[in-house]
């Protein structure tokens, strides 16, 4: 589509110098080599993705995605529809739990409306949305190229707002109740497994519920004749959510930009899995918080090769995993930038093999 060529332009090279430099600083530390496992290699990879020996985060910015699904109408969520709307007010009032992450640790907090069913919300949020709600793909396409269009376009005009503020690190959640639906349904294609094996709980449902919810999407992927190895804007289009699409669009935009991200859960993940097939470029700049409990994740993580530094049993969405994931690569940072060198302590190293060690 031409309206989506954007996605394509190039993203930004990590620095190899800078991660060379890193990974040469922390051999010379004051510990053993690897000793500090996951926190170096952290320490390393974002060196590499801010250019410089020692980074740093300075300003992150959470930037929380909402859109409303039509496939509610199935009955494949615990929770009512309105209830996206409802928890948009939450996040903005200061309330829910990513809104409480984000103030204690310092960042940034964006709500963007890229598709919720609601009306009259307050200046805080951002609305950037050209339809309220998706259609019930069981039957039909959720949304329209024209829609799914503008969804990426969101995602992209988030990213650089961001940017504009000066943000050095992003992470991004989601609100959308059948949201885990459609990321179960994006997931199935992209990846080639069933939805029965990706199929969770989402809001919390019952076992039989979850059963459910995988034959709504198994009838809802035949209808449109979607296999392993479709086009991943052809997918969102057909069973995406308008967040999802608008998350898409906003880890390209940051990949292109040069800005980390922290990714997030089963839905984020999603959603970076078809950034990733959109533009293979996507995959040096995440990093992963967390493994939800939503059985669908891990399978996306390891479609991307991804070891992410928590299993918390979390499973909230709103980029609330990856909030609290935030802490362990600050202290990477400041462990790699902080520590003395064996030189600087006047501790002596390790003794090499040729002198009998």
């Amino acid at each position: 589509m031409a309206t989506n060529d954007w996605l394509s332009a190039p993203t930004r090279s990590p620095d190899l110098k800078a991660r060379q430099a890193a990974a040469s600083r922390q051999l010379q530390l004051t510990k053993p080599p690897g000793s500090l496992g996951r926190l170096e290699e952290a320490a390393i990879s974002l060196a590499a993705m801010q250019g410089r020996e020692c980074p740093a985060i300075c300003a992150p910015h959470v930037v929380v995605f909402a859109g409303d699904h039509g496939i509610v109408e199935e009955g494949v969520s615990a929770f009512p529809a309105e209830v996206t709307g409802q928890m948009i007010l939450n996040f903005v009032s200061g309330g829910a739990a990513i809104s409480v992450l984000a103030r204690e640790q310092g960042a940034v907090l964006s709500v963007v409306d890229a598709g919720s069913r609601a009306d009259e919300l307050p200046e805080a949020v951002v609305i950037d949305k050209k339809a309220r709600g998706t259609a019930n793909f069981r039957n039909q396409p959720a949304m329209s190229d024209e829609e799914l269009a503008h969804d990426l376009a969101a995602g992209q005009r988030a990213v650089r707002r961001a940017a504009e503020e000066g943000a050095d690190l992003l992470i991004f959640g989601e609100m959308g109740i059948g949201n885990t639906s459609s990321a179960a349904a994006v997931a199935s294609v992209l990846t080639g497994r069933s939805v029965s094996e990706i199929c969770g709980p989402g809001t919390g449902l019952t076992e039989d519920g979850v059963a459910h919810k995988a034959r709504v999407l198994s009838d809802a992927l035949k209808h449109h004749g979607l296999t392993d190895g479709g086009d991943p804007l052809d997918i969102l289009m057909r069973v995406g959510g308008h967040e999802i699409a608008a998350l898409t669009g906003a880890f390209v935009t940051a990949a292109q930009a040069g800005i980390p991200v922290l990714v997030d859960g089963f839905i984020c993940s999603a959603a970076a899995l078809t950034a990733c097939r959109v533009n293979p470029g996507v995959a040096n700049w995440l990093l992963f918080a967390h493994a939800s409990a939503e059985p669908g994740h891990r399978i996306l993580l390891d479609e991307m090769n991804a070891s992410p530094f928590l299993d918390l049993g979390m499973r909230l969405g709103e980029g609330s995993g990856a909030a609290a994931a935030l802490p362990l690569l600050r202290l990477a940072c400041a462990l790699h930038a902080g520590m003395a060198t064996f030189e600087s302590a006047g501790v002596s190293e390790k003794a090499s093999e040729e002198d009998g060690a």
